[in-house]
């Protein structure tokens, strides 16, 4: 089996640079790459084009206009242009650890969603990181992280353990596996059948929404987040907004209340509850 790995991105240049020397360095090549890109501007197209030239695996390049947060209309586009059946959420801000893909498609499961683990790094650490340090799979080090900035407790653990202990630990985490765009997948079928992601949604939970969707229509999560890693580099968050953080909530309350799978407000608008 292959994976499309969706990267979501919006001008961030220096960090979608981080995280395709990632996807550069993968155990596997059973995979190629689309990065939905929310209307970035041309230093972006530039950076993809440059990588594009001379990169181990395809890299689709999905641009629409600039017309504020539409992300999740860039996402849902993604999902149906994906040529694979299995498709590898992340965000351009998250470093994949060499193995992420290769976790991801041997993990895969029909009737699951996978829910990974992310690391969130501070900013002096995410502007410390080098193609070296990504090559090397020191960025992935947790003596070499704590020289720069010390991790805490559950990110030493995510970083720190062993193949076996990871295991145990996604065995016995209280921690409910969710839908998270830095670090999930899932089958195609299954995205297109419960109609993507709501666009009505903004900033603030709507893959938490898209993967309460899943479970209803009956594809329940997996958890493995010790076992599939991205380290997240930081960075602002200046489309937060209360509004659009309790307009999400309302819409989830919803989803949960009535049991909702198929949202009207996506792939296909034409699509009804």
């Amino acid at each position: 089996m292959k994976a499309t790995v969706i990267i979501s991105t919006y001008n961030s240049p220096d960090w979608l640079q981080k995280v395709l020397w990632g996807y550069e360095n993968q155990t596997t090549n059973a995979f190629d790459i689309i990065i939905a890109d929310d209307g970035s501007g041309e230093d972006t197209k530039k950076l993809i084009d440059q990588f594009k030239k001379d990169y181990p695996v395809e890299i689709t390049h999905l641009w629409h206009e600039d017309k504020g947060y539409r992300r999740q209309e860039i996402l849902n586009r993604a999902i149906v242009d994906a040529k694979n059946e299995y498709i590898i959420m992340t965000d351009g801000d998250c470093i994949p650890r060499n193995d992420f893909v290769e976790s991801h498609l041997e993990l895969a499961e029909k009737g699951r969603f996978l829910s990974g683990g992310y690391c969130k790094l501070p900013m002096k650490t995410s502007k410390t990181i080098s193609k070296k340090d990504v090559e090397s799979q020191d960025c992935f080090n947790v003596d070499w992280l704590n020289k720069i900035e010390k991790l805490n407790f559950s990110n030493t653990l995510k970083l720190g353990s062993s193949k076996n202990r990871r295991i145990l630990l996604d065995r016995i985490t209280p921690t409910k596996p969710s839908f998270n765009n830095c670090n999930s997948s899932g089958f195609k079928a299954d995205m297109i059948a419960v109609n993507g992601y709501d666009e009505r949604m903004k900033y603030g939970g709507p893959d938490r929404e898209f993967g309460e969707r899943l479970e209803n229509y009956g594809i329940k999560g997996k958890q493995i987040r010790h076992k599939a890693i991205v380290v997240h580099l930081d960075h602002p968050r200046g489309y937060k907004t209360p509004e659009s953080l309790r307009r999400n909530l309302d819409i989830r309350k919803k989803v949960k209340k009535n049991n909702i799978k198929v949202t009207p407000f996506g792939i296909n608008k034409e699509k009804h509850l």
